[in-house]
Formats: structure tokens, C-alpha cells, sequence
């Protein structure tokens, strides 16, 4: 059997603030720290045992997997960075609140922008200063490959080829593999592993620091998912997500 651990990183500054975040590069608040180290005792009373780690470029990821592994005690496993795995664009969004954002716009909007296939955000210019171009971690990234907003379809675009290419070549030397990444970048992979139909995956929300897991045969077909982590307390974390998007 092959096992894929997915965890979405724990809750950053700006969740506890209900901001759009995206590409900008927040901490984890404390919450989150605790969130991170709460997967990594849940995953070890469980009996997990990941043999390679994969993560974004964004601190609050690295460090959701760097407290994992610690609670694990498997700081040494190898842990591989890619800016595929960023959470998604929210372009102009980035660092306005949810809610006040929902007030202006009306809470539909704000749930495609932020859940929608194939939906965008305003997009921001190349020269913003808040603009991806402007961050020396991705001076190696041409302007095409440069987010200035996406939808879930662009994530999974940039996303994909780096988990096939590299997360699922990993399975021909190793049977668990962990994915410390974000809501979306993680959304786009679980829809296209259970073959979610744009509609599903628009209901879909992934909660802070909940392990997620599947299971594969020795041929890579999925046998089953699930979170670990009571399922009322999941239910309720997962709608809590949904509801950030919404006027007070």
C-alpha cells in the first residue's frame, strides 16, 4: 500500500485576521504552531511513518512541516520546496479582509473568487509592488510562469506536473509521502485524485492542520481518503472555512 499525507499549513497571521493571503509571505500565529505540532502527534499515535516531505516556498507551510516533523521526531526526513505548490493568487485581494470584502461585493462573488473552477480575482500589475515579480524567491521564474491571479483551473495547472513529476514519481522508492502545502494548491490536487466535478470541489474546504490521507494500491489507484481527526469536529472546522468568505 502507498500512503500520501496532505496537510494544509496551520493558521497564519492573516487567517487569524481573515485576510486574503496567496502568495504573501505570513507566519504562522500561534494557534497555527500548535495546530502544527497537534498533526504531527496525531500522525505519530497513528503510526505514520513519512520517508520524504514535500512543501511551498511560503514560511507558514515550511514551518507547519518543520513542527511536524519535530513532534515526530523525523527532523532528518528530506523535505523538497517548489513554488508550484504556493497557494493560489488572489492577486488584488491579497491583504483585504474577507468579510469587509463580501460587504462590498456581495458574499456569491467572493465565493467563486475564492472557491470557483474557473474564476479570477483582479489581477495585479507585473511592476505592483506586491507583485510575485517583485520577490527574489522567484527571480528564476519567467513572467509567464508569474501568478498575477488565478483561478483553481490555473492552480492545478501549475501544480500538477510538479505532483506527478515529483510527488508521485517519489512512490517508486517510497511507500508514505507528505505534502505540507495550502487550502487551494491542496484542493486542485484532491480534485483531480478523486475526480471531483467543478461543482464539488466549488463545496469543498480544506480545514488548518487536519492530516489528510490516501491510500493508494501498489498501482497508484486510490483505494480510499480520509481525515484524521474526529469527524464532528472536522465538519465543523471545514464549514468554519467556508464561512470566512461571508459579510458579518
Amino acid at each position: 500500500m502507498k500512503t500520501l499525507i496532505l496537510i494544509r499549513h496551520g493558521e497564519s497571521e492573516w487567517n487569524k485576521l481573515n485576510l486574503f493571503t496567496g502568495w504573501t509571505n505570513v507566519d504562522l500565529s500561534e494557534k497555527g504552531i500548535e495546530e502544527a505540532k497537534e498533526a504531527g502527534k496525531v500522525l505519530k499515535e497513528n503510526g505514520y511513518k513519512p520517508e520524504i516531505c514535500f512543501t511551498s516556498y511560503l514560511k507558514r507551510a515550511i514551518k507547519t512541516l518543520n513542527n511536524v516533523l519535530d513532534v515526530m521526531d523525523m527532523d532528518w526526513l528530506p523535505v523538497f520546496k517548489s513554488w508550484r505548490l504556493n497557494e493560489k493568487s488572489y492577486g488584488k485581494l491579497q491583504g483585504l479582509n474577507k468579510a469587509e470584502t463580501a460587504a462590498k461585493y456581495g458574499d456569491e462573488q467572493v465565493r467563486l473568487w475564492r472557491r470557483a473552477f474557473d474564476v479570477r480575482p483582479p489581477a495585479f500589475e507585473m511592476n505592483d509592488p506586491k507583485s510575485p515579480r517583485m520577490d527574489p524567491r522567484y527571480a528564476e521564474l519567467t513572467d509567464e510562469q508569474i501568478p498575477l491571479t488565478e483561478a483553481l483551473a490555473d492552480t492545478i495547472e501549475r501544480v500538477m506536473p510538479y505532483y506527478e513529476g515529483e510527488i508521485l514519481k517519489s512512490f517508486e522508492k517510497h511507500n508514505q509521502v507528505m505534502v505540507v502545502a495550502h487550502g487551494n494548491s491542496l484542493r486542485g490536487i484532491v480534485k483531480v485524485l478523486k475526480g471531483m466535478s467543478n461543482d464539488e470541489i466549488i463545496a469543498f474546504n480544506i480545514p488548518t492542520g487536519i492530516p489528510y490521507v490516501f491510500e493508494f494500491d501498489d498501482n497508484l489507484k486510490l483505494q480510499c481518503d480520509f481525515f484524521l481527526g474526529d469527524p464532528e469536529k472536522i465538519a465543523a472546522l471545514m464549514a468554519a472555512v467556508a464561512n470566512q468568505g461571508k459579510a458579518k
